[in-house]
């Protein structure tokens, strides 16, 4: 997979589709590489006539990290934010969205649809709000506006969430149990995956890249942007906003809310669906965000 310098940063991406169709940009969540978009899920947009754009954000997979930044600390970090204070983090969520405008301008794209699941949902929209120029289409998958009267993220999610995970080059076996267990909590019970395909996507994460520390800057990250809920309300693209009524880290009220404050925004729902994409819902997804793109190029 190639490199590319954009918004001074150095980002791992990979393009799939004929060179001529729509180019589509999709953002990955905390954490989250490249690959966490599978590769049947993106084969399928790219016969939907896109030329689906993916990398890895700052500080994960392959991409640039920011290791002189440290490690940050987290609990100072949520109580600046708590009193309303600006934290002091490494980067924003705005930075992570300048990467995404970078690396089209970087690829020399004028305008893309713009996918984002979770925290790639959330620099989505900033992608959207902030750099409209750049944006065909949005769209905001399992994501939220941050605004602060929303319901948070269950007690089980969150402790799966915040828990040290084993390191993998000690353990591997503890590394993959751990990491099935924190799916089967965030993951969709109408659809869940086996132990066998989650056990496979862990390894292949791991052994890609291992970098805690780029979660926990990423995370910082997210607490310290905050509400984005203002800041929607000026996207002027066609907007569909997808989300799983049994979504335990990102509820389905702040996927509700993100909707709620986008002009004109089309409301997706799926029940048994939480905090993932399952094969079963491929193609209506897919459908979602094509219809999306047709409205767009309709406009």
């Amino acid at each position: 997979m190639p490199r590319i310098k954009a918004n001074g940063i150095e980002l791992e991406y990979v393009i799939d589709g004929v060179p001529d169709a729509r180019p589509l940009l999709a953002i990955m969540g905390l954490g989250a590489q490249l690959i966490r978009w599978p590769q049947t899920f993106v084969d399928r947009l790219a016969a939907r006539s896109f030329r689906v754009i993916r990398f890895d954000n700052r500080d994960i997979g392959l991409s640039e990290k920011i290791e002189s930044a440290g490690r940050p600390d987290l609990p100072a970090i949520m109580a600046a934010r708590a009193a309303g204070q600006t934290p002091p983090v490494a980067y924003t969520l705005d930075d992570m969205a300048k990467d995404a405008v970078g690396l089209l301008d970087a690829l020399g794209i004028d305008k893309a649809h713009i996918v984002g699941a979770s925290m790639g949902g959330m620099i989505a929209q900033l992608v959207a709000a902030d750099h409209p120029h750049k944006t065909l289409s949005l769209t905001s998958i399992f994501s939220t506006t941050g605004h602060p009267d929303l319901p948070p993220a269950t007690p089980e999610a969150m402790a799966r969430l915040t828990l040290p995970a084993p390191d993998p080059r000690t353990d591997l076996e503890a590394y993959v149990a751990h990491s099935i267990a924190s799916s089967r909590v965030m993951g969709s019970p109408g659809y869940p995956a086996s132990d066998e395909k989650l056990r496979a996507e862990t390894i292949a994460t791991v052994e890609r890249s291992y970098y805690p520390v780029g979660f926990a800057r990423q995370y910082a990250a997210i607490v310290a942007s905050g509400n984005r809920r203002e800041r929607v309300r000026k996207i002027t693209a066609p907007t569909t906003v997808i989300h799983g009524t049994d979504d335990p880290l990102v509820p389905v009220s702040g996927g509700k809310d993100t909707a709620a404050n986008i002009p004109g925004a089309v409301w997706v729902e799926f029940p048994g669906m939480g905090h993932d994409i399952p094969v079963e819902l491929f193609d209506p997804i897919i459908d979602a965000i094509a219809a999306n793109a047709a409205r767009a190029d309709k406009a």
